[in-house]
This record gives C-alpha cells, sequence and structure tokens, in this order.
C-alpha cells in the first residue's frame, strides 16, 4: 500500500485538475456514440483520477467532459514530455453555491495550448484572405477624358468656355463680304436631371464675335432650350419644351433689305406642350405650340435705322397624331396640323394683309433598335392661304425627321431634315419654302482625340417664280483633349451660296483654332 500511494503522488503531479464547466446537453451525442473518457473532479481529494475505461452511467449528468474535440486530439494517446505540449497549470476548484449564495457562470478558462494542425478547418470559414489594398484592380474607365460635371441638386451640370481666333475670308456671310480675323468666345451649357422617374434637361450656347483686323464685325447669338418629360399614370406621359433663340438675320436670308449695313437681330420665343396616351397598341397624341419672332431695327449704312416692326408675328399651331405599335421598335402614325399665324402690324408697309392659316397632314414612322438607331421620319403637304387675297398661297410637300445611328462604338451620326415656310416683305410676294438637311457625325478616335464633322444642303423655292436658292456647307474639326477640363480645338468650314436672284452669290472660306475649358 505504501508502494501504491507513493505511485499516485508521483502521478498526480504530471495530470492537471479540470475545472467544472457548464453542461451544454447539445454536445453530447447519442447514447450508441463511442464515448470518451471523462476526467472527474473529486471534491475529496486534490488529484484528478483518470480511469483507463470510463463508463457512462446517469450519475455522469452533472460532470463536465473533455472528449478532446474542441482541441482535436484524443486526451488517451500518450505523449512523451519532450513532445507534448505546454498545459496551463491547475485551477482552483469552485466551491458549489449554496442557497445564500447564487452560483455564477463557470465560464472555461482560456485555452494556452499550442494550436494543432487540425485547428485551422475548424476557424471561422467566412473569413476569407485577401491580397494586399495595392494589388486590387480598379476597374478601368469608358472614357477617361470626359467632364465629371459639376452637381448642383437634383442636376448635372456640364458648362464649357471656348475661345480662339477665326481667319474667315466673308466676315458677314454676304455676296460684299471681306477677310477678317475675329476673337470669337463660346459659353455653352448642357444640364441634365438625375430623377428616377421623370427626366429634364436644358442645353444652351452663346457666341460673342468681335473683330481684331479687316472687315468690322460685331455681334452676339446663342440659343437656350429646355425639355421636361413626365411619365404619368395609366400610360399618360407629358411633354414641355421652352426655347429662347436671338442672333442676326442670316445673310442668305431671302428678305434683302437696300442699303443695309448690317442684319437686324432676330429674337424667337418658341414653346410647346403635347400630351401622348397608350390603348393598347394604339397611340394617340395632340401637342400645341407657339413661336413668336421678333425684328430688332435694320442699320443702314447711311447711319440711320429702318424699322422692322411690320415682319414681329406668332404662329399659333395644333397637332393630332394617331399611331399603332407594330412591335416596340416600329411604330407608323398619321398627323394632322392646324395654325394661324398673326401679325403685330395688320398690313405691312405696301399695304398687304399678311396674317394667314396653315393646314397640313403627314404620315410617317417610328423606329426603336436601341441605342444603335432610332428616330423618326415624316413626309406630307402643307398649305398656308393669306388674309389678302392679292397673294398667292403657298403650298408645298414637306419632309421632316431625324435619324440618329451608331455603327460601332465611338461614332454617332445624326440625319435632321426640315421644312420651313418663309414670309416676304416685298409686293406682291407671298413667301418661300426652305428644304434643309443636315448630316453630322462624332468620332472619338482616341480617349483623348475626337473628331467632328458636318455637311448641310439647303434649297430655296421662291413662291410664284423660278427663282431659287442653293446653299452647301461643310466642317470638319479635331479636338484634342490634354486632360479632362482643357483641350484644343482646330475647325475649318466652307459654305456656299448659289442663287439665280443678283447679287446673291457668295462664298465663305473660314478656319478656327482656340483652347477649350470645361467642367
Amino acid at each position: 500500500m505504501g508502494k501504491l500511494r507513493t505511485l499516485l503522488l508521483a502521478a498526480s503531479i504530471f495530470v492537471p485538475v479540470v475545472p467544472v464547466q457548464a453542461q451544454e446537453m447539445q454536445l453530447r451525442g447519442n447514447m450508441d456514440e463511442p464515448l470518451t473518457p471523462d476526467i472527474r473532479l473529486q471534491h475529496d481529494t486534490p488529484v484528478a483520477i483518470r480511469p483507463t475505461q470510463p463508463a457512462r452511467t446517469s450519475s455522469d449528468a452533472g460532470l463536465p467532459q473533455d472528449t478532446g474535440a474542441a482541441r482535436g486530439t484524443d486526451p488517451l494517446v500518450d505523449t512523451p514530455l519532450d513532445e507534448a505540449p505546454a498545459r496551463p497549470p491547475p485551477q482552483p476548484r469552485r466551491r458549489p453555491a449554496t442557497l445564500e449564495e447564487p452560483a455564477g457562470d463557470a465560464a472555461p478558462n482560456p485555452r494556452t495550448t499550442a494550436i494543432t494542425a487540425e485547428e485551422p478547418a475548424r476557424q471561422n470559414l467566412r473569413e476569407e484572405h485577401t491580397g494586399a489594398i495595392e494589388q486590387i484592380r480598379r476597374p478601368q474607365e469608358d472614357d477617361p477624358f470626359a467632364a465629371p460635371g459639376v452637381p448642383l441638386g437634383t442636376f448635372v451640370l456640364r458648362p464649357s468656355l471656348e475661345q480662339g481666333l477665326t481667319a474667315t475670308s466673308n466676315a458677314d456671310g454676304s455676296a460684299t463680304g471681306e477677310s477678317a480675323l475675329l476673337s470669337e468666345t463660346t459659353l455653352r451649357l448642357d444640364a441634365v436631371s438625375n430623377w428616377s422617374r421623370h427626366s429634364a434637361d436644358v442645353t444652351g450656347y452663346t457666341t460673342w464675335r468681335r473683330s481684331l483686323s479687316g472687315q468690322h464685325v460685331k455681334d452676339v447669338r446663342g440659343r437656350i432650350e429646355g425639355t421636361l418629360n413626365l411619365d404619368l399614370e395609366r400610360e399618360w406621359r407629358a411633354t414641355a419644351r421652352f426655347g429662347y433663340e436671338a442672333s442676326p438675320e442670316s445673310a442668305s436670308s431671302p428678305i434683302a433689305i437696300p442699303g443695309i449695313a448690317s442684319q437686324p437681330t432676330r429674337h424667337q420665343i418658341d414653346g410647346s406642350l403635347g400630351v401622348e396616351k397608350a390603348l393598347g397598341k394604339l397611340r394617340l397624341g395632340l401637342t400645341g405650340e407657339a413661336q413668336r419672332s421678333i425684328y430688332e431695327d435694320a442699320k443702314l449704312s447711311t447711319g440711320s435705322t429702318l424699322s422692322q416692326k411690320h415682319r414681329n408675328s406668332t404662329l399659333y399651331t395644333a397637332r393630332l397624331r394617331t399611331g399603332y405599335e407594330i412591335s416596340p421598335a416600329l411604330t407608323p402614325f398619321v398627323e394632322i396640323e392646324g395654325g394661324r399665324r398673326i401679325h403685330d402690324e395688320r398690313l405691312d408697309p405696301s399695304g398687304y394683309r399678311r396674317s394667314s392659316d396653315q393646314l397640313g397632314a403627314r404620315g410617317g414612322v417610328q423606329f426603336d433598335l436601341g441605342e444603335k438607331f432610332g428616330g423618326e421620319l415624316a413626309a406630307g403637304w402643307l398649305r398656308e392661304s393669306y388674309d389678302d387675297d392679292r397673294l398667292e398661297a403657298l403650298s408645298a410637300a414637306t419632309i421632316d425627321g431625324t435619324v440618329r445611328w451608331s455603327p460601332q462604338r465611338g461614332t454617332d451620326l445624326r440625319l435632321r431634315g426640315s421644312t420651313t415656310f418663309e414670309g416676304a416683305t416685298a409686293p406682291g410676294e407671298s413667301g418661300s419654302v426652305l428644304y434643309g438637311l443636315r448630316l453630322t457625325g462624332e468620332r472619338q478616335i482616341r480617349a483623348n482625340l475626337t473628331a467632328n464633322a458636318l455637311l448641310g444642303f439647303d434649297w430655296r423655292d421662291y413662291s410664284g417664280s423660278d427663282e431659287r436658292d442653293l446653299i452647301y456647307t461643310a466642317e470638319a474639326g479635331l479636338t484634342w483633349w490634354m486632360n479632362r477640363y482643357t483641350g484644343l480645338t482646330l475647325r475649318a468650314r466652307h459654305e456656299t451660296l448659289d442663287g439665280n436672284r443678283a447679287g446673291r452669290d457668295a462664298k465663305t472660306n473660314s478656319i478656327f483654332l482656340g483652347i477649350t475649358a470645361r467642367r
């Protein structure tokens, strides 16, 4: 017995005492699963005895168990002392709680043993290793030289300022124009809303020109236009537009003022309001429009002025459209139009009543094939009859529409056609019909190099005679962006007016070089 007691005391030096822990029933396996030995705490002895073949009984319910699963080791495997991991020192036993002293939480002591090879597999699997921050690649921008814009409320503004010099062979574009070197400044503004449902945009520009040498020129021209689109309930949509434009009347205008020194400035105010309704595949639309034209006095070569108030007028029109959606990409339509033009002065200086009525009809098609191709084309007939029976009515076929096409990324083409009735002031003349066609294109050659071009053709037919005007326009330009905010622009332009009226022919060649700053 003495030897046995000596062996037991020696073994107690290497066997740690396991503290009492709260029993969790979920950690127990089924009764038929293999069990690991329990390390039982004996309250009457300071030594924990580990039986070689423990048997689980109902009395074990209140005793903590260490199956080794939490550490990934088997407590029954004997390890040599020189290879065994370090173990924490024995912890003092907690005295059982009594009725007068509530029991505290028996939290397990933190483990200080070495992590075994199986431990990483039981760590939080949601934690993933990532590379260094310097190695994370940011997505490449589609257009690294695009203007960032300026946020303003619910809009994004993109202003730009262009300053340069224009060398031209015909400063005012007239038949008697002379060469000049002009300082040209253009301020542009583009604002787009970022609303979730409706949309609005505002565009505008203003150009100042002033002669530095050669023929004297000093003028200002510009335009601002805004559009508001509203998506209403029950398949209703509403569109409102407003615009204002001010510019000197073109030298190619059909109205010739004798002895003029400079063309009068024309102010135009226009607005429209339209509603659309979808009834299944049927599309109904009604649009009302008003256009106000105001002319300043013309300056004569003698130094005096000539009033142009008799040309001031307002045109009111209404259009009713009916279309049928064959597919989401194709909607043919028919449209009828009626209007009334009212002059501020009932009689012009020649004694003619030039107020008139308009009536027209057209048919066309809307098409939308996504970002690559879309637009609208229409053809019809328009007639304008004057209050004065001595004036012959204007009547002509009309072609109107806009087509956009993007054959490849970075290339945008736009074709626009229009038909306009122009008034007259000469005695007995009713006016003229102007057909216009414009093809514009823009190509992004490189991320910082953009090319643009324009081809224009205008044909004017004077009513009641065989007189006509042909106007050709061609323009090409390049812009090299040094960064997002600054670019160099080179632009060349040619315009030819060829008419069979005496003293109308004119040619203009010009080249522009300047710098553009934008935000």
